[in-house]
């Protein structure tokens, strides 16, 4: 059995190693958690911008098939086009949309090619195409240099006009 007087021995010559270690290490562990928070923070602020952007890039795509679905209901609201542009806009209340455009386009129902008159579709029906283009401005709230202080988003829809 040991004696105390050996295990006493033992605990401070412990004691003066853990020292001594610590002595050795100073501030060591402060500079590595300042490192790391650091780039931890550089990544969360990263993939708050990435959410932001990928939130907007939807409310764009959103936008563009709110104004196609309004647009393709009959030949009347296909050529109103300041309604689509209503319908766009009201579905993306959370973000500034910019310019909304809509085209109409035509084929034949056999798949030829048509100019949207009558006489082009011999034997089939011609259908009508519709085509809503959104777009809006998006502004990071953090910029790195080398990168651009803003980015242009872009929705598109088509759909075939109800006759």
């Amino acid at each position: 059995m040991r004696s105390s007087r050996t295990v006493q021995r033992n605990r401070r010559t412990s004691l003066r190693l853990f020292g001594r270690a610590i002595k050795e290490d100073k501030g060591q562990a402060l500079i590595e958690t300042a490192l790391s928070f650091t780039l931890l923070l550089v990544l969360l602020v990263g993939a708050v911008e990435f959410a932001r952007l990928f939130y907007a890039s939807t409310e764009v795509s959103n936008a563009a098939l709110a104004g196609v679905q309004y647009g393709v209901q009959s030949a009347r609201t296909a050529g109103d086009t300041a309604g689509i542009q209503t319908a766009a806009a009201n579905d993306a209340q959370n973000i500034a949309l910019g310019t909304t455009t809509a085209s109409l386009s035509c084929i034949c129902s056999n798949g030829g090619a048509s100019t949207c008159l009558p006489t082009d579709c011999s034997g089939s029906s011609i259908e009508t195409i519709l085509t809503v283009q959104t777009q809006a401005s998006f502004n990071p709230g953090f910029h790195l240099p080398g990168f651009p202080t803003s980015f242009t988003l872009h929705g598109q829809a088509v759909e075939k006009v109800l006759q």
